[in-house]
């Protein structure tokens, strides 16, 4: 006698689905604090795996130190690029009074427009100026304290992530000998695929996203000695940095490289910098993004830029660094599984039909 299987309607299946994933989010959102710091940790932990793996090999390190002096390059490294914006950064502090100058001049120029414009005296201004000075000097006790709680809970981040990361690596084959044991043996050979492919995915992912900021930040400081800016490997690092952080991150870049242009030079070569950092953006957006990072994470414009937004309304900043990566995997995972291969192709787009293709005229 044949057992007829049941399935639930569609209404009932989508109703789960959703419950499912509103419950998901509302864990992820709650779980921020520890959550957040984990993945940035199993991000540099992938990431420095190999450099343990030949500490541990090569070296003979212990599997505690060779994770140690992983993370102690990691800090170093992080620490040189620090080191040379703070560098740039005392330089400009030395020009404090030049800059002083020229931002008063510009204040009165843009006082006598305002004045020339909206018909609104000097005297009108400066009161209320001088209102919104008051105003911000009566709070400024309350700023400084959220300000100061703001870079300590910043700080103690950070310190969270390094002990995630340290943990991972300690324990990375206990995790992935427990990843392989959930899972019944019949579905062992497509964990380890997925396992090893998420490693080898964000690692390319994270070296590209370094790769291209070094030659956007070279790309920015050589077009800025051509114009002339007084401060153009200062610059430069600005905009190769926070090209990194999607879509905001050039926005960010152009406007605080532009006002510090004016701050220094004229208006001329500021709007030349603003129009340099575009189109370096273009240039890197259409054809060194797609060739360094594009190639690595196989994710269609539309769902990143989608994913980001979510990314931001979960977890912030934090959450637009981590989505890219996080869908990555997911599109990962997708692709091993005969149900959930639809779902891979919608976070992909047609690069599996071009491979495919590039593929079958290589054959032929």
């Amino acid at each position: 006698m044949s057992v007829k299987k049941l399935i639930a309607p569609f209404y009932e299946r989508l109703a789960l689905v959703l419950i499912g994933l509103c419950t998901l989010f509302y864990l992820i959102i709650i779980g921020k604090e520890i959550l957040d710091p984990m993945m940035f940790g199993f991000l540099f932990a992938v990431l420095l795996l190999p450099v343990s793996n030949f500490l541990e090999k090569k070296c003979r390190l212990p599997r505690s130190a060779s994770s140690f002096v992983s993370i102690l390059l990691l800090v170093g490294f992080v620490g040189g690029v620090l080191y040379l914006i703070g560098s740039q950064v005392s330089s400009l502090a030395n020009d404090w009074p030049m800059l002083q100058k020229q931002v008063t001049q510009s204040i009165n120029n843009l006082s006598d427009w305002v004045q020339n414009t909206y018909h609104i005296n000097t005297h009108k201004q400066l009161t209320y100026v001088n209102s919104t000075a008051d105003k911000i000097m009566e709070s400024g006790t309350a700023v400084l304290g959220t300000t100061f709680g703001a870079v300590s809970s910043l700080l103690l981040f950070y310190v969270f992530i390094l002990i995630f990361t340290f943990f991972i690596l300690f324990y990375r084959r206990l995790l992935f000998r427990f990843i392989t044991w959930v899972f019944s043996e019949e579905h062992k050979t497509i964990v380890v695929d997925i396992v090893e492919n998420v490693q080898k995915i964000l690692r390319q992912y994270i070296l590209g996203l370094l790769i291209e900021m070094v030659i956007v930040s070279g790309m920015a400081i050589t077009v800025f000695y051509i114009i002339g800016i007084k401060y153009a490997a200062l610059l430069g690092i600005i905009v190769g940095v926070f090209n990194i952080i999607p879509y905001i991150g050039i926005f960010t870049a152009l406007l605080l490289s532009t006002i510090v242009t004016f701050a220094t030079g004229t208006l001329s070569q500021a709007v030349t910098v603003a129009v340099s950092v575009i189109g370096i953006h273009a240039v890197d957006a259409n054809f060194l993004l797609p060739a360094v990072v594009g190639s690595k994470v196989r994710l269609n414009a539309l769902i990143s830029f989608i994913g980001i937004i979510i990314g931001e309304m979960v977890w912030g900043l934090s959450g637009m660094f981590l989505s890219i990566p996080v869908m990555a995997i997911i599109k990962i995972i997708f692709d091993r599984i005969e149900s959930l291969k639809p779902w891979g192709y919608l976070l992909g787009g047609d690069y599996e039909y071009k491979d495919s293709a590039r593929k079958k005229m290589k054959t032929e």
